[in-house]
């Protein structure tokens, strides 16, 4: 493996995307600790000490510290995810957008323009709530905000909505000219960003002895067992045998050998895993943004971690977005037509719609254990939180996030590797990464 990262060194198209990417997410890194005008940061920072450890703490891990901090990329790519969804629900419902999809990449970039449109007005909502709730925010009767007003409103709203606008073309141009999923990526790099502060925060609380060594030991060994499993399951395929049928072609004979369909038991990945969070998320943004409502203020009520219909709710949109992903990113029945066309079948399985529902069938059932082990990994934190008093975001869902991406940025690092004829990471086998997009 330490070969093959010293190969990526030799090839100079390769290291110019890895350097690139590095400077791009060192300057999201650096936008995230630049706060908005207007905010009294040690008041701030005495507020959110006091909200360590609820929900809004993993809020703030998606935003890589930046909604601790206020700073312009206090949003994240939260809105962009929003926008991303509710254009994949809508995506299935208009004739319009469908067609769109279907004309290649004209109607690709025509939906990715909506996309961002859509995002801006969504990070203009939430920028606005956010405005109020920032001047209602105070620490020890210092007021965050020093001088709150129309004024504050107008340039914290122009200010969070331009950085969520720039975080967007950073992910953009981590995708055309760097490495990975820009999106994916700058999510993983706030992910890691905060586990210095929570190793400090672990030793801090073996040392105060909130924390036994042995709990701290065992979590540990179970945050070692969940990224293996992780690993594994990302990894795993069920493959289903394919035929190809002998033709002649001139004076030569084509075709006669055997392959298989690989059919990914986690098709969707991380995805649904930050969709479902993205739609969590939402009514308690609302209520914290707008603390006088009382329809927002008691749905997240039930939303905050430890609930057991909290975890319910997460559950079920973990499970229904691992299914939609997949119905919108794999046709069984384009995948039969294609078969057909050049004379593949399934042993046991007649050619045209029958091997399209037996892979439809087998698709179903391997979607659901792959989505049954994403909820028991992301609902373990809330119980690791109540059993041995740890910090909130070890575990499940930054775990999951944070190996998926890894193992999908690097199988393209060794997709380059290969197609220039170097070894990949690994001698023994390829790393299955499945190259997803947040679109």
């Amino acid at each position: 493996m330490i070969r093959g990262f010293g190969d990526i060194f030799k090839i100079p198209e390769l290291k110019r995307r890895v350097f690139f990417t590095m400077i791009m997410l060192a300057v999201y890194r650096l936008g995230t600790t630049l706060p908005s005008p207007g905010v009294d940061v040690n008041a701030l920072r005495m507020f959110f000490e006091a909200q360590a450890g609820t929900l809004f703490g993993f809020l703030d891990m998606f935003s890589g510290g930046a909604l601790s901090r206020l700073s312009i990329f206090a949003l994240g790519v939260m809105p962009y995810i929003n926008a991303s969804i509710i254009m994949s629900l809508l995506r299935t419902t208009i004739p319009y957008l469908e067609r769109l999809q279907k004309e290649g990449d004209a109607g690709r970039k025509k939906i990715m323009q909506l996309t961002r449109y859509l995002a801006v007005a969504i990070a203009a909502i939430q920028a606005l709530g956010l405005t109020f709730w920032m001047q209602s925010m105070e620490a020890g009767g210092i007021k965050v905000v020093r001088d709150p007003g129309l004024l504050f409103q107008l340039m914290t709203v122009i200010t969070l909505v331009t950085g969520t606008i720039f975080i967007m073309w950073l992910g953009e141009q981590i995708t055309e000219e760097g490495i990975g999923n820009g999106i994916s990526i700058i999510i993983f790099t706030g992910i890691v960003a905060r586990i210095p502060a929570g190793l400090n925060n672990m030793i801090r609380m073996i040392r105060v002895e909130e924390m036994t060594l042995f709990a701290a030991l065992f979590i540990a060994v179970i945050v070692l067992l969940i990224t293996a499993s992780v690993v594994f399951v990302e990894q795993g395929q069920r493959k289903i045998p394919v035929q190809y049928a002998k033709r002649v072609v001139g004076r030569k004979m084509y075709g006669g050998q055997n392959t298989y369909l690989p059919l990914k038991v986690d098709q969707s990945g991380v995805i649904a895993v930050i969709f479902a969070m993205a739609v969590l998320l939402l009514p308690v943004q609302m209520a914290q943004f707008f603390p006088n409502s009382p329809v927002f203020s008691s749905i997240s009520q039930y939303l905050m971690p430890g609930y057991w219909i909290r975890n319910l709710i997460y559950a079920g949109l973990i499970i229904f977005f691992c299914y939609f992903y997949t119905a919108i990113t794999f046709n069984p029945r384009d995948i039969a037509e294609n078969m057909k066309k050049w004379g593949g079948f399934i042993p046991g399985i007649r050619p045209g719609k029958p091997t399209s529902d037996y892979i439809d069938k087998v698709l179903t059932r391997i979607t659901f254990v792959g989505a049954i082990f994403i909820v028991l990994i992301a609902i373990m934190p809330s119980y690791f939180e109540k059993i041995f008093n740890a910090p909130f975001y070890f575990g499940g869902t930054a775990l999951l996030i944070a190996v998926g991406v890894s193992l999908d940025t690097m199988g393209q690092l060794e997709s380059h590797l290969i197609m220039r004829h170097y070894e990949g990471f690994m001698k023994k086998g390829r790393l299955k990464g499945r190259y997803f997009n947040i679109k």
